[in-house]
């Protein structure tokens, strides 16, 4: 069997192992940024679904034929996403994890109003309030999701975070769950290749892995 597909395997063994039961059914986004089609191939024969891009232009180049020939792949914007990109990002992806703006917000309303599609987002919150980081602060999150639900008409169904780089991750983890809850939002977008096994423990429904399945990026 391929190596990917292996490396695959024992993240879902860990995933689905007693010691990290998620109230919620976790999916493993792959995240394929920087890898190409033909390096990916062998999880979609394989049958996995769910794919993460973080640039969209790279997004539209690899998936465009590969999502035509396979309707039930879901492609996840994971990275930041530019107002000037929403045109085409709203045309190749399903889900956009990284909603950090009204400006956006504004944006994707309008273009996935005129292709009658509605996509799955999440807002990312930059719940350690670091500069070089997008997202929104914890405490602007309920007027921004009322916004983006009421004036945008937009699905909504999660929040997203980066936690501070080299420690600890679960105290910022646990805000989000709380923060989640009090929105009634039943989706959590946190963990990656360092730290989703922590994630798990705060019921997050998607966990975004990449070096862990495709090994490290050139």
């Amino acid at each position: 069997m391929h190596k990917i597909i292996n490396n695959l395997i024992e993240i879902e063994k860990e995933i689905n192992s007693n010691n990290f039961k998620s109230q919620n059914k976790v999916k493993i986004i792959a995240v394929s940024k920087t890898f190409s089609i033909e390096k990916i191939l062998p999880l979609i024969d394989y049958g996995h679904l769910d794919f993460g891009e973080n640039k969209v232009q790279e997004a539209i180049d690899k998936w465009t034929v590969v999502k035509k020939n396979n309707k039930d792949l879901n492609l996840h914007m994971v990275g930041k996403l530019q107002t000037n990109k929403v045109k085409h990002a709203v045309k190749i992806f399903d889900y956009i994890h990284s909603l950090d703006s009204l400006k956006l917000a504004k944006k994707i309303s309008e273009e996935q109003a005129k292709i009658k599609k509605n996509l799955k987002l999440f807002i990312q919150i930059n719940i350690g309030d670091e500069e070089q980081k997008s997202g929104i602060k914890i405490e602007e999150l309920s007027n921004f999701y009322k916004t983006c639900v009421k004036e945008y008409n937009l699905k909504i169904i999660g929040l997203m975070c980066l936690p501070p780089a080299n420690i600890d991750p679960s105290s910022y983890f646990s805000k989000v769950e709380i923060a989640s809850k009090n929105l009634s939002l039943s989706n959590l977008s946190m963990g990656m290749s360092s730290d989703y096994l922590i994630a798990l423990k705060y019921n997050t429904s998607f966990v975004r892995i990449g070096s862990k399945i495709f090994g490290r990026r050139d």
